[in-house]
């Protein structure tokens, strides 16, 4: 009986894009070195006894990588509590937008900026009278360094043509600027981290209306409790500023983020609902 011909190479680049494909989806979208490495092999070796101690003192620096490999080491993070406080003293320094991000960029807090390949800031008029807020940046806004440019971007940016605006005459922002690995919601305590920077960008940008894309941005932003289908639509109170500007009351409204409209496109009628009371609040 002959044998099986071997797959070609068209065969081959196929079985390999779908492989790919599937670790994007699973998370695994980033290469953490630049060498491949047997674990087979490795995990064959017997495993040598475990040096003594040595005092924090007595420690030296690590070598350095050699040349071409990519070593990554977790990052050592202060309490959630100093961090906030970290987070606080640098955002309420900030004068600028300008200033704020580079400020951003700077901090330390928030394990995720070791992870993310790029600090998203923000997108849009800085002047608006209409800014939304996001959970965090996934996969094509951490390649590109902006706000919602993925699909859910894309839908975004539909949703507001819908009421006659285009995405350049408003403001976008998200609560957390670095990327969670495999586009996970942003813990509690990488929340609470960049908390003060995005209320001092939501005061600088001093919008006249502010929307919440999502529950996770609701719950930081806003304090909300309930799941998004329940307090989505609901206008409320919300004071921006301080620092070196004045306090001022704006009206707020968390709706549903677009990627989860993706998801469930049934829904998108309550959206569709939001977003005719946005339009009604500026006039349109």
């Amino acid at each position: 009986m002959p044998g099986k011909a071997p797959p070609s190479d068209a065969d081959l680049a196929d079985q390999l894009r779908h492989l790919l494909v599937w670790y994007a989806d699973m998370g695994a979208d980033a290469a953490l070195d630049a060498a491949p490495h047997d674990r087979f092999a490795e995990s064959s070796v017997p495993a040598q006894p475990q040096p003594t101690a040595v005092p924090s003192t007595l420690m030296h620096s690590p070598d350095p990588a050699p040349a071409g490999v990519a070593i990554i080491r977790p990052a050592v993070l202060p309490p959630v509590a100093v961090a906030a406080r970290s987070a606080e003293e640098a955002a309420s320094a900030a004068t600028s937008l300008e200033a704020l991000k580079a400020a951003w960029e700077k901090f330390d807090g928030c394990g995720l900026k070791a992870t993310a390949t790029q600090l998203v800031f923000g997108d849009g008029n800085p002047a608006a009278r209409l800014m939304f807020v996001g959970e965090a940046p996934g996969a094509d806004e951490d390649r590109q360094g902006l706000p919602f440019v993925g699909r859910a971007g894309q839908l975004l940016t539909r949703m507001l043509a819908a009421i006659g605006l285009e995405r350049q005459s408003v403001y976008i922002a998200n609560v957390v600027p670095w990327r969670p690995p495999g586009n996970r919601t942003p813990t509690p305590a990488e929340t609470a981290a960049c908390l003060p920077f995005s209320l001092r960008q939501i005061g600088l940008v001093d919008p006249d209306l502010l929307v919440c894309l999502g529950g996770s941005a609701a719950q930081a932003i806003l304090g909300a409790h309930q799941g998004i289908t329940k307090m989505r639509g609901r206008w409320q109170n919300l004071d921006i500023g301080g620092g070196d500007r004045p306090v001022r009351r704006i009206q707020a409204m968390a709706t549903l983020h677009p990627a989860y409209l993706l998801r469930q496109p049934a829904h998108k009628r309550m959206a569709w609902r939001d977003f005719r009371e946005i339009a009604k609040r500026l006039g349109r």
